[in-house]
């Protein structure tokens, strides 16, 4: 009892530590809802003054007013292609890496991974250029096509890593056994692989949805606009308006909130604990 009595009492600064990371990581977005839920004679009272009463009509006025409702529409359409096959490719491609015998491979790993350190600035000219030669401009194609080659490199140097960490018996089992390379990727090392894709498809959805600079140079029609862009100019025209402007801010948010809180579980979960089980 006393040693379990100790190690709560040095384990006391270590959650208190933790509660203010926390506090500090939640109070940001709370002020944000909040402020959202006012009328512009609450925001005058104060940051952290309450409202008499809650203004969900300033979420409907963003949402319709703002077009909210294309810009989100156009944000689905986009990150749903571009995380699938990004994570199917990074699958097939980390599956070679990983256990097959390829010529030039550590050139080619090398070269995925300069690919990764390439800012988007460094190309975005003559990727625009690129596209309009092609006429795919002002369409959904240039703001799928785009994410999907930014989106592989690190998809397959992430699925590598992670096929890298299971336990070589399984493969080599499977292969005695005279499965195929098919058969062992989709038998033995995807069902081993759900967490890893997980974290995969989040980190994918994030970097998607967020996306400024594709969409804003490759795309100019308001119909095909994302919400990070429809936010720029929603902020230009609601620039006094700070509730209706913080409603469009949690718009864009919460998706990735949610999507966040779905698959935070997965995080923890080691990848070698499936093939025990």
């Amino acid at each position: 009892m006393a040693a379990s009595s100790r190690t709560a009492s040095a384990l006391l600064p270590l959650r208190a530590l933790l509660w203010l990371f926390a506090l500090l990581t939640v109070a940001p977005f709370a002020l944000l809802v909040l402020t959202s839920l006012k009328s512009q004679k609450d925001v005058l009272a104060g940051a952290f003054a309450l409202p008499q009463q809650p203004h969900f009509e300033n979420f409907a006025r963003a949402w319709v007013d703002g077009h909210f409702d294309t810009y989100f529409l156009n944000s689905i359409l986009v990150v749903v292609p571009v995380v699938g096959i990004s994570i199917v490719l990074g699958i097939l491609s980390g599956f070679a890496f990983a256990f097959l015998t390829l010529p030039l491979k550590r050139m080619l790993f090398a070269m995925l991974t300069l690919g990764m350190m390439v800012p988007t600035e460094a190309f975005i000219i003559p990727l625009f250029h690129e596209f309009r030669w092609l006429g795919l401009l002002n369409t959904y194609w240039a703001l799928i096509l785009p994410q999907i080659g930014m989106s592989i490199p690190f998809a397959t140097l992430f699925m590598a890593s992670a096929m890298r960490q299971l336990p070589t018996e399984l493969v080599d089992a499977a292969v005695i056994d005279g499965a195929t390379r098919l058969q062992v990727l989709r038998h033995v090392i995807l069902p081993l692989m759900k967490p890893a894709m997980s974290t995969l498809a989040l980190f994918l959805f994030i970097w998607t949805w967020n996306e400024f600079l594709i969409p804003l140079i490759l795309v100019n029609n308001d119909e095909v606009r994302t919400l990070p862009i429809g936010m720029l100019f929603f902020q230009g025209r609601y620039i006094v308006d700070i509730p209706t402007l913080t409603a469009g801010a949690v718009i864009i948010v919460a998706p990735i909130i949610v999507v966040y809180l779905i698959f935070q579980r997965n995080f923890i979960q080691g990848l070698t604990a499936g093939a025990v089980k």
